[in-house]
């Protein structure tokens, strides 16, 4: 096992290098052709702490004795015999374990087993890049620590949200502003490139050369979900909507409300990475019609769009903002909605794309 030094040196040209190898821990390069020059400094401002990398691995049929010898190394103060533990059911494609030794919660360390194989949908160096980013601009936890196939970060209380809360409107403001929050953050400055095409071909390509024998009959070939994702791209693309940092998985357990400080935090960065601003609120606003029980009668009114989209871009500007922005804006989110969940038949390889995503997800559970 191997912990960085606390106080990394400024001038070191890649100072978050662990003296072991991790590959959830080191930082990934911009593009391809950086590999082959070695390593540099991140793009964006330097971090300030290194985060120790712990060459641990937790069994995720048996988390207890893996996250308690994580919890050894994190709180030596703590005794075993009085370490509680929770664990937390909502995720898809991950296990999470709450260790903590008083009631409240107060200091409480979660521990997150990535899913079996979902390195093949998430790229781990990304996630904890993006994990330190949004830490910085505080919309995130403190993340303690990575191991070999999860890590540790700091418990946030507050209740996740359902899709029965976030049509509220004194809920869907917070949450437009947090959005508007995390579309400034800049992580570098060179000219990003959204990441959803990318994705998407990395899903049908898996599809393809993974589970493709065990679709159902009733979800299209492959050839023809293909050609309506060169559809989707051809006619999305022309909308310009600005390309932003994103989370692009706001599910509402993705949402925590803090009741006594009146803020919602976002939760997960698994998926975080530059893509369209109207994606990332289209997505969201699928959520209204929940995930289980799906009723696309709850998806957002138009008056309930405009007044959400009014915040946001208000947040964003720090200005008025016109009917014509909030409109402009309007549409094109409705348009970039078709993509997760679809809400018009008109395009139904959205429906099957995000069946196979969910199918994705599922597999490598």
């Amino acid at each position: 096992m191997a912990v960085p030094p606390s106080a990394p040196l400024p001038s070191s040209p890649f100072y978050l290098r662990r003296q072991t190898s991790c590959p959830q821990c080191s930082w990934g390069m911009e593009e391809n052709a950086v590999a082959s020059v070695g390593c540099r400094e991140p793009p964006g401002p330097p971090r300030a702490v290194a985060v120790p990398c712990f060459g641990i691995s937790v069994d995720q049929d048996d988390i207890l004795p893996g996250a308690l010898r994580l919890i050894q190394e994190l709180r030596p103060h703590w005794r075993p015999e009085q370490v509680q533990t929770k664990r937390f059911t909502d995720g898809m494609t991950n296990k999470l374990l709450a260790c903590y030794v008083e009631e409240d919660m107060r200091d409480c360390v979660l521990v997150r087993v990535y899913g079996e194989r979902t390195e093949l949908l998430v790229d781990r160096e990304n996630e904890v890049r993006n994990f330190q980013l949004l830490q910085e601009h505080g919309c995130a936890p403190k993340l303690y620590c990575t191991f070999q196939n999860g890590l540790c970060y700091e418990y946030m209380p507050g209740m996740a949200l359902g899709p029965e809360h976030i049509g509220e409107p004194r809920l869907f403001r917070l949450i437009a502003l947090e959005m508007a929050k995390i579309h400034a953050i800049h992580a570098n400055g060179t000219l990003p490139k959204p990441t959803l095409w990318h994705k998407m071909y990395d899903y049908l390509t898996l599809v393809k050369n993974e589970i493709n024998p065990s679709l159902s009959a009733d979800v299209p070939k492959v050839e023809v979900l293909e050609g309506e994702l060169a559809w989707l791209k051809e006619h999305l693309s022309q909308l310009d909507s600005p390309v932003v940092f994103c989370h692009n998985d706001l599910l509402c357990k993705n949402i925590i409300y803090d009741s006594t400080k009146g803020h919602v935090r976002f939760i997960d960065y698994e998926y975080a990475d530059y893509n369209y601003q109207a994606y990332d609120i289209g997505n969201h606003f699928n959520e209204f019609a929940g995930v289980n029980e799906v009723d696309y009668c709850r998806y957002p009114s138009r008056e309930t769009q405009l007044l959400w989209l009014h915040d946001y871009l208000q947040a964003q500007k720090g200005t008025a903002v016109t009917p014509r922005e909030v409109q402009k804006l309007y549409v094109q989110v409705n348009k970039f909605a078709l993509f997760p969940g679809s809400v018009s038949p008109r395009v139904p390889v959205s429906l099957w794309l995000c069946r196979v995503h969910d199918r994705c997800r599922g597999w490598c559970h």
